[in-house]
């Protein structure tokens, strides 16, 4: 179902960066890369990276052995860095070229081993049942085809692996996509407006993105568009750490078993995230 005729395209070597066809914009303003390349080198960007990974492993649950992790989005390569760093093979991808080449200079700075690649998460470079952890921060949003993108994601984790997805909510009125306020409620002809100016005249009504947000989910339409190929999804309130105070233990315990209030929560959300294990065939 998910073989597309890829799976001999790319063998997964440690280290190198791949220049695809010029079909997608792979340069931005700079002030889009300088943003990002300051802020992963953030302490709190580091962190926030360090305990994604540690949930993410303890929900992969499959012992110490190095796991093939792929970074779709990689951005300046921080999630990838933290991977490497506990001797996982990594993987990572992204369409900007020039953070493409800044997280693979960091890493080999670093002496990490880690592939980097210029490629788009609508055809992944991978082979089939190729990783053991899939991540995609902040990426389904801002690809027009999302689609393909969960159905390349499904078809590059192997049997028990682990999708990580963070991205917009139309439920909650608050996010970071557009400068403008309470945008995620706007209607659909309003958004294309906004999304026209962002990519011609206006640059910083979207943080200065060669892709701007066309995309807002829910936890829900993501979770019944994985269950089509075998995947069961936990949202946020199903990954969170209940031990950590009287307190929240009692608010997670009311989100998970009242099924308006959890939708409640999701309200108060401004983004979507989303953890899947992909079953056995």
């Amino acid at each position: 179902m998910h073989n597309r005729g890829r799976s001999e395209k790319t063998s997964l070597e440690p280290e190198t960066v791949q220049s695809n066809p010029t079909r997608w914009q792979t340069q931005t303003h700079t002030e889009f890369v300088d943003y990002y390349a300051r802020q992963s080198l953030t302490p709190e960007s580091q962190e926030r990276s360090r305990r994604l990974r540690d949930k993410l492993l303890a929900f992969h649950g499959q012992g110490c052995a190095p796991l093939n992790v792929a970074d779709i989005g990689c951005n300046a390569g921080t999630q990838s860095r933290v991977w490497a760093e506990l001797g996982h093979h990594v993987y990572g991808i992204d369409i900007n070229q020039d953070l493409v080449q800044i997280a693979h200079q960091r890493l080999r700075e670093a002496d990490l081993p880690a592939a980097f690649q210029l490629a788009s998460a609508t055809a992944l470079p991978f082979p089939d049942a190729s990783m053991d952890i899939c991540i995609a921060p902040e990426l389904l949003e801002h690809v027009a085809d999302w689609e393909t993108c969960l159905e390349e994601f499904a078809r590059i984790l192997r049997p028990g692996g682990i999708l990580f997805l963070s991205t917009t909510n139309r439920l909650c009125p608050v996010q970071h996509e557009f400068a403008l306020p309470l945008y995620s409620w706007y209607p659909g002809p309003l958004k294309r407006h906004y999304e026209r100016l962002a990519v011609t005249t206006r640059p910083e009504l979207a943080n200065y993105a060669a892709y701007p947000a066309v995309n807002w989910f829910t936890y829900f339409q993501l979770r019944d568009f994985l269950s089509r190929y075998r995947m069961q999804s936990y949202d946020r309130f199903d990954s969170m750490d209940a031990r950590q105070s009287l307190l929240r233990r009692l608010a997670l315990t009311v989100i998970r078993r009242i099924p308006p209030v959890r939708l409640l929560a999701h309200v108060f959300s401004p983004s979507t995230a989303l953890i899947a294990r992909k079953f056995s065939p």
